[in-house]
């Protein structure tokens, strides 16, 4: 089966961390986001794999190549203009070889059953199966009502309070048939959840629902991001476990000194240094080649690839991109640093701060 993961957008909302990291590069405990995906679909036998990228692409052909050693093969289509969600999948349509595929959003992870899926949409003989989520506030997505069999009677994007009939919303995963695609206009900016759907409803098309109460995060912002982060290490996926029963996990020729304090739940990356003293408090993820000195606190927060952390620094519920410094006794609360920035020493970062790339502040 083939399967179509849409990753060509601008991660607008993520700045600044997605200012030089395309949002499907983004470190989830010290793995690409993207990596997840991949394996899942991999898992649920789906073994050729479309990525539609457009923004940043490099960087993710880079890192996925030929999807080898994810045990998938992988084709790319480049969007030169952007085409929303189904004039990217229409985009690729030359490779989907006429039969039934998966089309995914690639900024959603997420334990959905997608065989049980599949499965489903046979059964049915449905030309679309979508797959619905709960969610407590329905007014940031779209909105999707069925009836007693499953069937989709209505969408309805961003609904205000007073139109809110369920909690059910539309998660971001499809099963289709190729035709489909016959709706849709070649290099044309084109949504699914606008354009394609409802005319398709209106034609009294079999569209299913597939409700789930799985693990479900859409990483549209710094705080969902984080909070994916954050949920791993708490096990509130499947898509993540510790090792031998521990709460911490250490990586390749990384050293903890024996007086650091680190109660986990803890990943620390591969050829990273833990100074004397050092203490780590709730979830806390460390990325390869960072060095964390000597008394320096790192509170709920997520640090990725080479970054000093000084002697005596504090890091709150923050986001600290690659390649930072932060100078010693420095404070950072609830702040979101992309990549390439230095905090001098004896600085307290204004909390709640989003800073830009090759900055110095201090």
């Amino acid at each position: 089966m083939n399967a179509v993961i849409l990753v060509g957008g601008l991660g607008t909302r993520l700045r600044p961390l997605s200012i030089n990291t395309p949002k499907s590069m983004m470190p989830v405990v010290n793995i690409p986001f993207i990596e997840y995906v991949i394996r899942r679909l991999s898992r649920h036998n789906i073994k050729h794999i479309v990525m539609a990228i457009s923004h940043l692409a490099q960087p993710i052909k880079n890192y996925i190549g030929d999807g080898r050693r994810f045990g998938v093969s992988i084709t790319y289509t480049v969007e030169d203009t952007a085409l929303g969600t189904a004039g990217a999948v229409k985009n690729a349509e030359q490779y989907l070889d006429g039969e039934t595929f998966v089309a995914l959003n690639g900024d959603i992870f997420t334990d959905l059953d997608i065989s049980a899926m599949v499965a489903l949409h046979k059964r049915r003989k449905a030309k679309i199966t979508i797959a619905l989520i709960p969610v407590e506030d329905p007014t940031f997505y779209g909105l999707v009502e069925t009836d007693d069999k499953g069937r989709i009677t209505r969408f309805l994007e961003k609904p205000s309070r007073e139109q809110i009939t369920t909690n059910m919303i539309n998660a971001g995963t499809y099963i289709m048939e190729t035709d489909v695609l016959n709706s849709i206009p070649a290099q044309t900016m084109f949504s699914f959840e606008k354009e394609v759907f409802p005319p398709l409803l209106q034609k009294g098309e079999p569209i299913y629902a597939f409700p789930s109460s799985c693990y479900w995060m859409d990483i549209g912002t710094p705080q969902k991001y984080h909070q994916l982060n954050r949920d791993l290490l708490n096990g509130e996926s499947n898509q993540f476990n510790f090792t031998a029963n521990t709460r911490i996990s250490s990586g390749k020729n990384s050293n903890t000194h024996r007086t650091a304090e680190i109660t986990g739940p803890a990943v620390i990356g591969d050829n990273c240094t833990i100074g004397q003293k050092a203490v780590f408090n709730g979830a806390v993820v460390i990325g390869s080649g960072s060095t964390i000195g000597d008394g320096a606190i790192v509170e709920d927060s997520v640090i990725w690839q080479n970054v000093e952390i000084e002697k005596g620094a504090i890091i709150k519920r923050s986001i600290i991109a690659d390649n930072c410094l932060i100078g010693s006794k420095s404070t950072i609360v609830d702040a979101v640093i992309s990549d390439n920035v230095t905090i001098t020493a004896d600085y307290n970062l204004k909390a709640g701060s989003k800073i830009w790339p090759d900055k110095t502040i201090g």
